[in-house]
């Protein structure tokens, strides 16, 4: 039996990926500039984070 891993999503994947992140980067961009906060969820739980908080924000984004 020949058995074969994938190492990453495919292309399209990939593009997929790379669409779904950039509108996140967007949703907490105008959710900062309308002083909004942002629910998200960590840790096995929401979480909110408030638009001051530029470092949560960051380290949302990043994920």
């Amino acid at each position: 039996m020949i058995v074969t891993q994938k190492t990453g999503p495919s292309k399209e994947g990939q593009l997929a990926l790379a669409a779904l992140q950039k509108a996140v980067k967007n949703a907490f961009e105008k959710k900062k500039r309308l002083g909004q906060y942002a629910v998200v969820w960590q840790d096995g739980k929401p979480k909110i984070i408030d638009p001051s908080d530029q470092y949560q924000m960051e380290k949302v984004q990043d994920k």
